[in-house]
């Protein structure tokens, strides 16, 4: 018996690559771009229904590829207008994605990996554990799947998706090769034409991963900073203890300067009462960041079960706002959206099976989500 073709997926695959694979094929390099355009345009799935190639080779595609986005297994709208969507990647593994709609703006929240292989103390995702890297089809799929939710597809129409974050599950600069060829299909015309503005990539600080992008993009930047010195940050993000405050701003400036023109970082500060949210904390936080161009998110921490953080009053975060603002900062809270779907900051979990054994000291077996 002959053994079955593996097929090669070409929902994850950029301009350059996807040119690559055709010439492989012995086609021209311009059924990239026709191809491009179905798939991430048009919502195409079906080597069918690519009309303007010919049917021989929408045979010969067939055989050798596949266009495979992720299974919805949960699709749910927050009262507020959020949508969570829970995506099957493989057998007993998933991952949430996320739809933030404001206005004429709507943010999609995407995840990078099964879990996370970092233990942030205040974020539900690390307690899970976890279980491997996504591919750039399995990443790119959540904006495909999210942007197929609003059939039809309408190249020239109103954009559901104006705006992608790689906040999700995950540290995005651990996987770093998929999430750079997931994020060039955001930003490229041929797919999303998302700007490079509007296209961010967050870590908690993984510097030479941050060096390295630097070399091969420029999307913005948002750094999950949450303490304003390394005693404290070395408790919220372990990571602190490899990469500490002082070279993790360094390599931000780095990355700023290299950016063909002038765009601030993005300082996302999870406030945590009586942890990180007192009016020293705030008036050192802005001695830290002088001279960076950044302006600051602070995020009041989102409860989760298996943490005993509290979320902090909004005048003790008011405060700590007009302290950062009064320092020259801007300086914006963000509204807490989608918490009754856990759809809010820190609260996506997916599904995950844990080869770091890490969930174990966190959440009893029966507690893990359908």
């Amino acid at each position: 018996m002959t053994a079955a073709v593996e097929k090669t997926n070409l929902l994850g695959m950029p301009k350059s690559k996807l040119e690559a694979f055709f010439e492989s094929m012995g086609e021209k390099r311009f059924r990239a771009t026709q191809v491009l355009q179905w798939i991430h345009q048009r919502g195409a799935d079906d080597f069918d229904q690519m009309t303007n190639m010919s049917k021989a080779l929408r045979e010969k595609l067939k055989l050798v590829a596949e266009v495979r986005g992720p299974e919805v297994v949960y699709d749910e709208t927050s009262k507020d207008g959020t949508r969570k969507w829970v995506m099957r990647m493989d057998s007993g593994n998933s991952v949430e994605t996320v739809l933030i709609p404001d206005g004429e703006r709507g943010t999609l929240c995407v995840s990078s990996q099964i879990g996370c292989s970092l233990d942030c103390t205040f974020c539900s995702t690390g307690k899970r554990g976890f279980n491997r890297n996504l591919t750039a089809a399995e990443i790119i799929g959540q904006v495909w799947v999210a942007r197929k939710a609003f059939m039809p597809f309408e190249p020239n129409g109103d954009r559901p998706i104006t705006n992608v974050v790689m906040m999700g599950m995950g540290e995005p600069l651990l996987n770093f090769d998929n999430v750079v060829d997931a994020m060039n299909l955001m930003m490229e015309d041929l797919a999303y034409g998302i700007s490079k503005r509007r296209v961010t990539v967050s870590t908690s600080g993984v510097i030479p991963a941050l060096d390295r992008l630097g070399e091969v993009s420029d999307v913005s930047l948002a750094i999950s900073l949450h303490a304003p010195n390394d005693e404290l940050r070395n408790q919220l993000v372990p990571l602190n203890k490899k990469y500490p405050i002082a070279d993790l701003l360094a390599a931000t400036r780095r990355y700023l300067s290299g950016l063909p023109d002038k765009r601030k970082a993005t300082i996302e500060y999870t406030v945590i009462e009586n942890m990180n949210d007192q009016p020293e904390h705030a008036h050192e936080l802005a001695v830290v960041l002088r001279g960076l161009p950044c302006k600051i998110n602070l995020i009041p921490f989102n409860p989760f079960p298996e943490s005993d953080f509290r979320r902090p009053s909004m005048n003790a975060t008011r405060r700590f706002q007009k302290i950062l603002n009064e320092a020259g900062y801007i300086t914006t809270i963000r509204t807490t959206r989608g918490d009754d779907i856990d759809a809010a900051c820190g609260q996506l979990v997916g599904r995950v099976e844990d080869r770091t054994k890490r969930s174990q000291r966190y959440i009893p077996v029966q507690q893990m989500t359908p």
